[in-house]
């Protein structure tokens, strides 16, 4: 991969385990989830469904996929979440988020869906993750694909970072297409 493609596809760079779990960290990465509804909203706003279709890099997503894969993403977040707080290290369900993206509600759906269901969802998110317990930070889940158990801490980092991720392709089509905010 270039360098230039590695930026395209990663612009706030590769998801890394954070050394620090600190609750001022934690605290940190609840914010971006509770901010990210509103990022969107930001986001689509006044993008029309050509600009929608226009992906982030070459081979890369549309607005439109990226949206609707973090409705995705995010709901099968908070139901491993909340496995996770009720069962003991449940080995979760993964899936094709590529092939998820390629379904047909994805080019049906208004993209402004996608981003309701995430400010529901990131309110409730939010409530549970400010509810939680010092110790419910290290519950585990174990994800097979990667062959290991991930701490609630670790996977609040990994989305807050999904979150930035995305928003982050999203922006760059808008500075490709000159749009402005």
């Amino acid at each position: 991969m270039t360098e230039n493609t590695e930026q395209l596809q990663y612009p706030k760079g590769r998801y890394q385990k954070p050394d620090d779990f600190s609750p001022e960290q934690i605290q940190g990465w609840i914010n971006v989830l509770r901010a990210l509804p509103s990022w969107l909203d930001a986001c689509v706003e006044n993008m029309d469904e050509h600009q929608l279709e226009v992906p982030y890099r070459e081979g890369g997503w549309n607005t439109k996929q990226v949206v609707h894969h973090l409705a995705d993403s995010h709901m099968n977040a908070y139901i491993r979440l909340k496995l996770a707080l009720t069962e003991d290290n449940p080995t979760i369900k993964p899936y094709d988020e590529g092939a998820w993206a390629l379904l047909p509600d994805t080019d049906s759906v208004p993209v402004n869906v996608s981003v309701t269901l995430l400010h529901a969802l990131h309110r409730r998110w939010v409530a549970l993750l400010e509810k939680m317990k010092p110790e419910d930070w290290l519950r585990t889940y174990h994800h097979p694909q990667s062959g290991r158990n991930i701490e609630l801490r670790e996977m609040t980092a990994m989305y807050a970072w999904h979150s930035r991720h995305h928003t982050a392709h999203i922006t760059s089509v808008r500075e490709k297409l000159n749009i402005g905010f």
